[in-house]
């Protein structure tokens, strides 16, 4: 069993954030990285899909300029067997449908029995280029997984999805095919000093894309951060009785919820 893990490298949680110049992006001169958090899950759950099976291979993908390779080399660390690294040093640049192509052109030929992606990054937050990934390669997906039914794997898979207003689905998808892998399915694994020592050794696969070939209608136009105001009232002047009576009116004439 193969599987294709897609994982990319995102600005660190912590980070006080500042525009750049261009107001297009973040600006990430002074900015530490780290591995997008549902993307970390997908790997998580590949090697325990993989596991699970008694043997098969999990290769990983990132998308980026070289700093990627940061991601890429803790993904060997986990235990993955090897990556491919989609070289694109303005990756911030491009839409969800030019990162699915560039992948699904890097990854087409590994005829992988399944493809994990995190359920969205956490930086822009689409959530679509999974589903787009699943388009290109012609396969099945299922998106906002919560479990993978290991037992089951043969010629299909079947997983447990989350869907709205605390409903969920089982559902059983033929291979090959892709799920989109939710948080918090499972505790994932630190890199062991033997894993960091191994990657080392693991191959890394480098490829150019050709971006002009498939232009995209989508760009961002402007990031900005929300303005911040403040519109206290004080009511009753003093008096909590009057304060509560004036609330009341408020809530029903103006905010409508009573």
């Amino acid at each position: 069993m193969k599987i294709i893990v897609l994982m990319k490298q995102v600005a660190n949680k912590d980070a006080v954030l500042r525009i750049a110049a261009d107001e297009k992006w973040i600006n990430e001169a002074d900015i530490s990285q780290q591995t997008n958090e549902s993307d970390g899950y997908a790997l998580e759950e590949a090697l325990r899909t993989v596991e699970a099976k008694g043997g098969g291979e999990v290769v990983v993908c990132s998308l980026g300029p070289q700093s990627a390779k940061t991601v890429i080399k803790d993904a060997l660390a986990r235990g993955a067997d090897r990556a491919i690294h989609v070289v694109v040093d303005d990756s911030k640049s491009l839409s969800s449908y030019q990162i699915a192509r560039a992948i699904a052109d890097a990854i087409r030929e590994e005829n992988a029995d399944l493809v994990f992606t995190g359920l969205q990054s956490d930086d822009a937050s689409y959530g679509q280029t999974g589903v787009i990934l699943a388009e290109l390669l012609g396969i099945p997906h299922a998106t906002i997984v919560i479990e993978v039914e290991k037992a089951s794997i043969g010629e299909s898979i079947r997983v447990k999805r989350e869907l709205e207003s605390g409903w969920y689905q089982w559902f059983t998808y033929k291979l090959p095919s892709l799920l989109t892998i939710q948080s918090g399915i499972s505790q994932i694994r630190y890199a062991s000093l033997k894993g960091i020592m191994a990657a080392k050794k693991k191959e890394i696969r480098e490829v150019t894309p050709t971006l002009d070939a498939f232009a995209s209608a989508a760009k961002i136009e402007k990031v900005y951060l929300p303005l911040k105001s403040k519109q206290t009232q004080m009511l009753g002047n003093g008096d909590a009785k009057a304060g509560a009576v004036e609330l009341v009116e408020k809530l029903k004439n103006e905010v409508r919820v009573i």
